[in-house]
């Protein structure tokens, strides 16, 4: 009997959901950074054995929108809750439930998918703690598992992939065994360039930057060319982006060269334009020529 089914990853911005997914899929699939609200689309990746295939649905982390980018975040995320087969509402130790987690649970209540408390970072914090935080999130909510575990060193993971493997109905193979992301080579690109950008720039830059994707083809030898501009809202953005003696550009442009050509498995040639484009996160076409369109 062939089990499949979909699994969404849901959570506050930062507490771990794409470095949990990257684990599962050995696969750098999912940008990460210690910035919040890294992940802007929802991305789905399947893991597939002999008996069973899995469809993970990386979100966008529910928080309080401030602009027209964050609303599309948020009802990314909610869209995320419909029609799938296991919820992993991940969290991170804490001295009380917030009010972020809180307001995520309640909607959670609404729906009727088997729920995991996933708690993330165990290994950062201790034993007194991890069992506290447990406690009222168990007394909080009525999950159908509490999983605690460390996605970046991977403890315990294999365990929850073994519980969800149980909620899985019998089903067909949704996609070929030998894929592992639907998302195309573009997107890709356009986040691991980003991904560079917001672990090298200041705390007031990341969240006002995109990456637009002007030209990307492959020659006759296998080099692949790809030019980017990297937007950002403000003039003064664009003197920090590019650096003194444009240094941070350069360390922005080495860093996810390497990653891409691991990733595309050949040689890149990588080109990024820093450009200013006022309040883009306010723009609704701008949004959606940059791929952040809601699904009707």
């Amino acid at each position: 009997m062939f089990k499949s089914g979909f699994v969404t990853i849901i959570g506050r911005p930062n507490v771990g959901k794409s470095t949990l997914l990257n684990h599962i899929m050995g696969e750098k699939l999912s940008i990460v950074s210690s910035k919040p609200q890294t992940t802007r689309n929802n991305i789905q990746t399947v893991l597939t054995s002999e008996e069973y295939q899995m469809v993970f649905v990386d979100t966008p982390g529910i928080h309080k929108p401030r602009h027209k980018l964050g609303e599309y975040m948020v009802k990314v995320a909610k869209d995320a809750l419909k029609e799938v087969d296991v919820v992993l509402f991940l969290t991170n130790p804490s001295d009380e439930i917030g009010k972020g987690d809180s307001m995520i649970l309640e909607q959670l209540r609404e729906i009727d998918v088997p729920v995991y408390l996933v708690l993330n970072k165990i290994d950062e914090n201790t034993q007194e703690r991890v069992a506290k935080t447990l406690k009222a999130y168990s007394d909080f909510f009525p999950f159908k598992e509490i999983i605690p575990i460390s996605a970046l060193k991977g403890k315990n993971v294999e365990t929850l992939l073994d519980l969800m493997k149980k909620e899985l109905p019998e089903g067909p193979q949704y996609y070929p065994a030998e894929m592992i992301t639907d998302v195309q080579e573009r997107f890709i690109v356009s986040e691991t360039v980003r991904e560079k950008a917001l672990r090298l720039l200041s705390e007031e830059v990341p969240h006002g930057i995109a990456v637009d994707i002007i030209q990307m083809k492959k020659n006759e030898i296998g080099t692949y060319h790809i030019e980017v501009d990297l937007l950002c809202e403000k003039a003064s953005h664009k003197g920090i982006i590019i650096g003194k003696n444009g240094q941070t550009l350069k360390k922005i442009g080495e860093y996810a060269r390497k990653d891409l050509e691991k990733f595309l498995n050949c040689k890149v040639n990588l080109k990024i334009w820093v450009k200013v484009r006022k309040e883009w996160r306010d723009n609704p076409m701008l949004l959606k020529e940059l791929g952040y369109k809601n699904k009707k």
